[in-house]
């Protein structure tokens, strides 16, 4: 299918940018790397009137690592950029597992972490590790800046809590805390050439040898990423026995709601969910008994 007609923009400012999401009208699209964009225009009968590209602003491809403060990914930011960051493999290892994961090289080398969050499809590899880890996302519109916690962000498949003519301009996750460990599984057809069929994040910090807190995130079953509220409060508190890992992996199944689509079926996404509840908390047990 041929793109339909659109003018296009490359502001080199924010304020150009914001200012000319106002000054155009419906039908315009904010766009990154246009890995997301490009498809649904292609082949999803998108037509946007106009496309405003954030490429030619400095400073929003930064990747910026403070001991203190944590890390913050601009919104231009490659994930190919993302997946090999040193600071990021060293104190982020999931978040770069998460980056290297996604679709194949060439999407990598277009596509960045905030359009893959800004997309809001229930199956985006970057968000459930993000979100485990507290991340909040910065955002700037008419009325100036503010930063949105990632949980509040997805409101559905295709939606977020952007408001009229805001930007997304980075993400911020705060640095971990001592004795804690991060773990991302997916699962798909046809390994990274399809979309996740399922996927769990997790971060997870122990009091000797308890699990003094965690965060449970399960991608692509439900409208968005589903947090494993009551598969928490299982553990937290608790030694990580075998049999508590597998009620654990039991309760977060039970709270998430799966569809039947391309993908995978309900009943496997389900079962999976139980399977890779189990396998994250392993591995994040094991990441946070070694820092």
């Amino acid at each position: 299918m041929r793109l339909s007609h659109f003018d296009y923009y490359a502001p080199a400012t924010l304020i150009e940018a914001i200012d000319l999401l106002q000054s155009k009208g419906p039908g315009v699209r904010v766009m990154a790397g246009g890995t997301d964009l490009l498809i649904k225009m292609r082949h999803a009968g998108l037509k946007p009137k106009a496309i405003i590209s954030l490429k030619s602003i400095k400073g929003l491809n930064t990747i910026a690592f403070d001991e203190k403060k944590g890390l913050t990914i601009g919104a231009t930011a490659l994930l190919a950029d993302v997946a090999r960051h040193p600071d990021i493999l060293k104190h982020y290892p999931t978040v770069a597992q998460a980056a290297r994961g996604t679709a194949n090289a060439q999407v990598r080398n277009m596509g960045t972490v905030i359009g893959n969050l800004c997309n809001a499809s229930p199956s985006a590899d970057n968000a459930p590790t993000l979100l485990a880890m507290g991340a909040e996302v910065h955002i700037q519109g008419p009325t100036g800046t503010r930063t949105l916690p990632l949980e509040q962000f997805f409101r559905g498949p295709g939606a977020t809590a952007l408001e009229p003519f805001e930007i997304v301009t980075a993400i911020h996750t705060p640095l971990p805390a001592p004795h804690s460990g991060t773990a991302y599984i997916s699962l798909s057809a046809r390994g990274k050439l399809d979309c996740t069929a399922v996927g769990a994040g997790i971060m997870l910090t122990l009091k000797g040898r308890v699990c003094e807190d965690l965060r449970l995130f399960i991608g692509a079953c439900g409208p968005t990423p589903v947090r494993a509220r009551r598969a928490e409060a299982m553990i937290r508190g608790k030694e990580l026995t075998d049999d508590v890992i597998d009620k654990a992996g039991v309760q977060a199944s039970e709270e998430t709601r799966p569809i039947t689509d391309v993908r995978a079926s309900a009943d496997y996404r389900s079962k999976m969910v139980a399977v890779l509840t189990r396998r994250v908390l392993r591995i994040s047990h094991k990441s946070a008994l070694e820092r």
